[in-house]
């Protein structure tokens, strides 16, 4: 027994183990970097979350991030403290040590780390094809460059990362806003060849057509503007894409015109007959993975529930006391269209352009409280309208982001035998509670055929080629039943213009204007607010957090903040 015991001693001191692979742990229950970038599944469950940042980057509200995409602008303003506190005014609002320009950048970054990181665990993998491969990487790469993009757009020139970061760095420096503009080509021209035409995807995943819409943007932002022009025309040529012209979708038999249906819940994808739609940002009804949806009804919309008129008693009372779905939900008032935006934008064509009349932008409502002297007769047409409610409480109700009269049948409330409760007038009446007045409840675009004109309009311009853009932007225009625009008007005010008349609470308007060096000098011009925007203000502050902590290389701000 004791030469046994000596022998197997003798045995495991010869044979003595590496601690380090000892010690290493490998996950056999659990999922850690080294085992969840194996399988075809595994990369696309990484890739859903970066569809899923984007909507979160496109919809959530966490430090106002969707308000400073529209306010301060040409388009609306922020009606809370107005005129000089919070996003008014950006010389408090919009610092170094603020936190939107952090959180902005923050997620864009984990974005780009996060495709950084599938890219690089792609070439690793060995249990998907190369085909798979090729799919997965074109996603990753448009969702960096569109990442990129915005960062681009808003702080100019930023630290261009391409691997995936496993260890603290701090030791950034700034590319150039050109140089960050060329890497978003780079990836883009690289996705376009890997991924499918847009009719060979599915609802709501990046194609082929995705990436050269977004791809024109950028060589227009490299002033390539003859590559914008081809990228664009592949779009606009191809047989499965075409602006909709005639009434369509799923509500298509009741008053309203096809800019309206465009909008409309189930409306957005390619499966409702939709050939206009090139990204589409998707919505599940309380899916609890992905459990929110646009909040444009709550920001967009006046607070009409608080409208005080004069009551048959003397005193003063609601005109709305209830929320209801024909008014678009739950609004708060805080994001306020500007005059320009609600009057002047529009000129002789505001009361026939389809994008600025019912029921696409509603100015009026009938008083439905018969507690009201006013009772039935029109708040603003009958003079019920005090000036007091005009600004949080009652302006133009614009109806695009919000499902307007076709809520889910949660959301509404219920008499005791089960039917939906109805005001006086007739008007469907919402539940204000877990957000079931507040959301939008359906799809939302990112990227749009006509949106794709316009760019080509804007790549024309640069190119020196006005009947062209004048061409694209009547395209846009005889469709919306608007005067159409002769050559002597155009200029990039007046693309911009027509941007904000096509795309309004679609495009990142600030960023828009950002990317074209107008922010400042529009957002003066037009916003009641305007005179709290700095000279400097056509680009954001890079967050004072970011250069604190990266000690080993300079991380250089922007002049004025």
């Amino acid at each position: 027994m004791k030469i046994l015991i000596r022998n197997i001693a003798l045995i495991i001191l010869l044979s003595s183990c590496n601690e380090e692979k000892w010690l290493q742990e490998e996950p056999l229950d659990f999922y850690s970097p080294e085992n969840s970038y194996r399988t075809i599944g595994q990369f696309q469950h990484s890739v859903n979350y970066l569809y899923d940042n984007l909507r979160n980057l496109y919809w959530s509200r966490a430090q106002n991030i969707p308000d400073a995409f529209f306010t301060p602008s040409d388009f609306c303003f922020f009606s809370y403290d107005f005129p000089n506190a919070q996003l008014n005014n950006l010389s408090t609002f919009l610092m170094a040590t603020t936190v939107t320009p952090q959180k902005l950048w923050t997620v864009c970054y984990n974005q780009i780390n996060s495709a950084n990181t599938i890219l690089n665990r792609l070439q690793l993998a060995d249990q998907i094809s190369e085909a798979e491969k090729g799919t997965i990487r074109g996603q990753a790469l448009f969702f960096r460059a569109f990442a990129y993009r915005v960062l681009a757009n808003y702080y100019g020139g930023v630290p261009i990362s391409l691997e995936e970061i496993t260890v603290a760095k701090r030791d950034y420096v700034r590319a150039t806003r050109a140089e960050v503009y060329d890497q978003c080509r780079s990836d883009l021209e690289e996705a376009e060849q890997l991924l499918a035409n847009i009719d060979q995807v599915a609802d709501g995943k990046v194609s082929k057509q995705a990436v050269q819409h977004l791809l024109t943007e950028i060589y227009i932002s490299l002033e390539r503007y003859t590559d914008a022009i081809n990228t664009a025309s592949a779009i606009i040529s191809l047989p499965q894409m075409g602006l909709m012209t005639q009434r369509f979708g799923s509500r298509k038999g009741e008053q309203g015109n096809v800019y309206w249906d465009l909008f409309q819940a189930n409306n957005q994808n390619r499966t409702s007959g939709n050939s206009e739609s090139i990204f589409v940002l998707q919505y599940d009804f309380q899916n609890p993975g992905s459990n929110y949806s646009a909040e444009y009804p709550r920001y967009f919309l006046p607070a009409y529930f608080s409208v005080q008129v004069e009551a048959n008693s003397g005193n003063m009372t609601l005109a709305f006391p209830d929320i209801t779905a024909e008014k678009g939900g739950r609004g708060i008032g805080s994001n306020h269209g500007t005059h320009y935006f609600f009057n002047e934008l529009w000129g002789t064509d505001l009361n026939r352009d389809l994008r600025a009349t019912e029921p696409m932008i509603v100015r009026d409502f009938r008083i439905d409280n018969r507690d009201a002297k006013g009772f039935g007769q029109w708040l603003v047409k009958d003079g019920w309208l005090r000036t007091a409610d005009t600004l949080l409480n009652f302006f133009p109700f614009i109806m695009k982001g919000s499902r307007v009269g076709d809520f889910p049948q949660q959301s509404y409330a219920r008499n005791s035998d089960g039917s939906i409760k109805t005001t006086p007038l007739g008007e469907h009446v919402i539940l204000n509670s877990s957000g079931l007045a507040n959301g939008s409840f359906k799809d939302e675009y990112a990227f749009r055929l006509a949106e794709t004109y316009l760019l080509r309009a804007e790549a024309y311009l640069g190119n020196n080629e006005k009947q062209k853009a004048l061409a694209d932007i009547n395209i846009i225009r005889q469709r919306a039943n608007a005067t159409l625009a002769v050559e002597s008007d155009i200029t990039v005010d007046y693309i911009l213009e027509e941007r904000l008349r096509e795309l309004y609470m679609e495009e990142w308007r600030t960023m828009t204007l950002c990317r074209l060096g107008k922010n400042v000098e529009r957002t003066r011009k037009y916003n009641p607010a305007g005179f709290n925007v700095g000279d400097h203000q056509n680009l954001w502050p890079i967050p004072y957090g970011e250069i604190e902590k990266n000690i080993f290389a300079e991380l250089t701000q922007n002049d004025g903040y």
